[in-house]
């Protein structure tokens, strides 16, 4: 048989198959002791017996310890059981370990390293890694002295919302630490760290300066450069990222195999031409390349890149020909030795997955395409005219392109799937395009910066070069987006629930954001603020797998409801768009409306008493404001819809209406009975008033409350008469987002945080 002759060859493969074993025992199981003890037995009895198996489980038994102690005995770990699940006040010192983020407001966010935590006057030790925001000028390497409120790292409230409790986890950091104030802090020392990640950074810094010169007046071009040379994507606008991701070359913005990769190639190019010996090539490539991981912020993929290299190029040194399949194997285990974790992260699943597609199928299916066009083998060559040679060695170029690029789209697939909810088929094409375009653009980033130093003119012949080259991909990127069913987002796979209608209420604090969903069509009720626009609310309907929007609504002039409306026209291009006509003094609602005039946007302006389908069994009511309504206050004239499902369910959609608009309503003589209330808070009166809810005899009432301010939080008396009237009260700071199905004989509510559902009463 083939198999036994292959396997000796690549050990590696079986040693990573038992690593992937021990963590998936390690996940499930996570005891450290009983790990410890199966590893000892195991690897006395491949000492004594010997042989391949006993040597696996050793291996397996192995990683199973590792993971295990990670999971109940690391740090943070251990930090996050001492401070339990409530907000504690204490004295923390440490030392900052990554680049800040500093947000608009001027709060740096950061990761510290702690050395000591007080609480309560009691010192202790402690080596955990937490996450830390603060008012103050922190810098890497900075050691800090900080007051403040230590916390557990908030988990999702929405669908479709990154986990980033879980993400940090994974990095054994459980807790956040707040510090409010510029002086709740100090810094105790600076140029503390990692001397060679200082360095880096600093080059980082001279290399960005220098990769701009000449291209100050273009600056999404620098942003490209900046990202496809040094992995810096801060400087990205999102509409240009989101096209980069919808045409499958999104991995060009972060340092990864491709980069780590062009440049190995590139530098190998350069010892050919100067005839450097291949072992001392190789001694010089390596370090090469995990410096330029540094360079690029030594993130796990480059990381992970520069060692998946260098154990490729490290065959050379002992002469054996180097199988793609056992270096591949040989990397992963040594990754996951250093970080069990690394398994669960989708750049770890995805570079492996690529690769090893790659390495796979590329030479079947280069094969294959190669074929197609090949003259008959009998053919002698030199019969062949010089157009049919030069149209092979093209159409070879081509096929290795290809093939290579179909099996990275086939490796990724099952993984872009769940976690980005979207299908490209157009990335096929654009790889085989954009990639080649993406290594000269690395190439001459690379040469501007060797020859800075000593002539800054020819820096700018490189930069403008590069100008021409990134702008071709960002026009052929912008192509390839705009393609016909180039991509689509799908849904992730979901046992159909059989609801005819779906409304699904986000929660946004103080804002808001319905999604409506009928088998015919997705309407939107507000849509947020802009700053949660890309975290939460397009989070959310890619999840949904919505691609277009049928409709959005704007009930009034609040940031919090339509501050991303404009980012919402141009993401998902809603057929309608309905406004109220109530003029109002919003600044948010005019530089809307003023986008809309310059785009050509056309709305609908609806009034008491209109109504719109939404589909054939859904409509929608406007109960208020009436034409003509004008109001100082924009909560006193916020639209409020009233939904009809099937001439049964109703929903009635309040905003942040306040008693003003409720008195009016009980005026005005309308049905105003509904199953269910969505409401916000009024800013200055009370809602929900006695009379109000007796009109309306509602089931359950959704509704928002934040502790932002005294004016937007459910008061206490307010929810114990909620209670005393029999009416479910779902307040979204304990619920989270919160989905209603309405089915043919009842409907129910689930929130997105806990268990407690809701089914609704028999009328």
């Amino acid at each position: 048989m083939k198999l036994p002759t292959v396997w000796p060859r690549q050990p590696f493969i079986g040693l990573a198959l038992a690593a992937l074993g021990g963590i998936g025992i390690g996940e499930h199981v996570p005891y450290p002791d009983l790990a410890l003890v199966a590893s000892i037995a195991c690897a006395v009895v491949a000492l004594v017996r010997g042989g391949s198996v006993a040597t696996y489980l050793f291996v397996a038994a192995s990683f199973f310890f590792l993971h295990s102690t990670r999971l109940v005995d690391a740090p943070g770990v251990l930090l996050a059981r001492d401070t339990g699940d409530q907000p504690r006040a204490v004295i923390v010192r440490g030392l900052v370990t990554s680049e800040p983020q500093v947000s608009a407001r001027g709060v740096a966010s950061f990761l510290l390293r702690l050395s000591s935590i007080e609480e309560h006057n009691e010192v202790r030790r402690s080596r955990a890694t937490i996450s830390a925001r603060w008012r103050g000028d922190a810098q890497f390497g900075d050691e800090l002295q900080l007051f403040g409120v230590v916390q557990p790292i908030d988990g999702p409230r929405n669908p479709g919302e990154l986990d980033m409790r879980a993400y940090l986890a994974r990095r054994d950091i459980h807790d956040v630490l707040i510090a409010r104030y510029g002086e709740n802090g100090r810094i105790l020392g600076r140029g503390g760290g990692n001397s060679i990640v200082r360095a880096a950074q600093s080059s980082r810094q001279w290399m960005q300066a220098t990769l701009a010169r000449g291209l100050e007046d273009s600056p999404d071009v620098h942003g490209l450069i900046s990202a496809m040379v040094l992995g810096l994507r801060e400087e990205t606008r999102e509409e240009i990222e989101e096209q980069f991701q919808q045409t499958g070359t999104i991995h060009l913005f972060s340092v990864s195999g491709l980069h780590v990769g062009i440049v190995a190639y590139l530098l190998w190019a350069v010892a050919t031409v100067f005839r450097v010996p291949r072992k001392w090539a190789v001694a010089l490539i390596i370090p090469a390349l995990f410096f330029y991981a540094a360079i690029t912020g030594l993130n796990t993929a480059s990381i992970r890149a520069a060692l998946m290299a260098a154990i490729l190029l490290g065959g050379v040194f002992v002469d054996r020909r180097v199988l793609a399949g056992n270096s591949l194997a040989a990397a992963a285990v040594i990754i996951l030795a250093f970080d069990t974790n690394q398994l669960f992260s989708i750049g770890f699943q995805l570079s492996f997955a690529v690769v090893s597609a790659i390495v796979v199928f590329a030479e079947p299916l280069f094969v294959f395409l190669q074929n197609i066009v090949a003259p008959d083998p009998f053919l002698p060559r030199s019969l062949l005219g010089p157009v049919r040679r030069f149209s092979l060695h093209a159409w070879r170029a081509v096929a290795r392109g290809a093939s290579v690029s179909l099996s990275a789209w086939v490796g990724s697939l099952l993984l872009i799937l769940p976690y980005f909810y979207l299908v490209a088929p157009v990335s096929l094409f654009a790889n085989l395009v954009v990639v080649p375009i993406a290594f000269f653009v690395l190439a001459v980033g690379l040469m501007s910066l060797i020859v800075a130093p000593v002539a800054s003119w020819l820096t700018i012949i490189f930069n403008n070069t590069n100008w021409a080259l990134s702008s071709a991909i960002l026009f052929i990127v912008g192509l390839f987006a705009q393609a016909p069913a180039g991509h689509y987002y799908v849904e992730a796979p979901h046992w159909p629930s059989g609801a005819r209608v779906e409304a699904t209420v986000l929660d946004l604090e103080a804002g808001a954001a319905v999604h409506v969903r009928t088998r015919q069509s997705d309407w939107l009720f507000d849509c947020g603020p802009e700053r949660d626009f890309k975290r939460l609310v397009r989070s959310y309907l890619r999840s949904r797998g919505i691609n277009r929007l049928d409709g959005l609504v704007l009930t009034h002039g609040d940031s919090a409801h339509i501050g991303a409306a404009a980012a919402v026209v141009r993401t998902f291009h809603p057929a309608r768009i309905i406004d109220t006509g109530a003029p109002d003094r919003s600044s948010i609602h005019r530089r809307l409306l003023s986008e809309f005039r310059q785009q050509h946007t056309p709305r609908e302006l609806h009034a008491a008493a209109d109504e719109w389908s939404l589909a054939r069994d859904v409509t929608a009511r406007v109960l208020f404001p009436p034409p003509d309504f004008s109001a100082p206050v924009a909560d006193n004239q916020a639209m409020v819809v009233q939904l009809t499902a099937f001439d049964r369910w109703r929903i009635l959609l309040m905003s942040d209406s306040g008693e003003p608009t409720e008195r009016f309503l009980l005026n005005s003589g309308a049905d105003l009975r509904s199953d269910v209330v969505i409401k916000g808070q009024h800013r200055t009166d009370a809602s929900g008033t006695s009379a109000f809810l007796d009109r309306v005899q509602p089931e359950a009432i959704i509704t928002t409350s934040s502790d932002f301010s005294q004016s937007e939080r459910v008061h206490d008396d307010w929810a114990e008469m909620i209670a005393s009237r029999g009416i479910k009260l779902l307040r979204q700071d304990e619920t989270g987002a919160v989905q209603l199905r309405f089915f043919r004989d009842h409907w129910e509510a689930k929130p997105f945080l806990g268990s407690g559902s809701f089914r609704s009463r028999t009328r």
